[in-house]
């Protein structure tokens, strides 16, 4: 009965990940998000929104300009 029920469970977690089902992992950050290039994110200082690439990152935050990170 239990090997039957072994069987079953090994068969299922093999059909899931057959069809794409991802495990939960454990991150160190569970909040972080991978962000895009074209992601939009807030300057720290004046609030003027910029994509990624052409935001500047200090300790962490998301600058527009040099001027505003300093």
């Amino acid at each position: 009965m239990i090997l039957k029920l072994i069987i079953f469970a090994v068969a299922g977690l093999l059909i899931y990940k057959f069809f794409g089902g991802k495990f939960p992992t454990l991150a160190k950050n569970p909040q972080e998000k991978k962000l895009d290039e074209d992601t939009l994110v807030e300057c720290a200082k004046c609030s003027t929104y910029v994509t990624i690439k052409e935001s500047i990152v200090v300790n962490g935050k998301y600058y527009c300009s040099q001027e505003c990170a300093n």
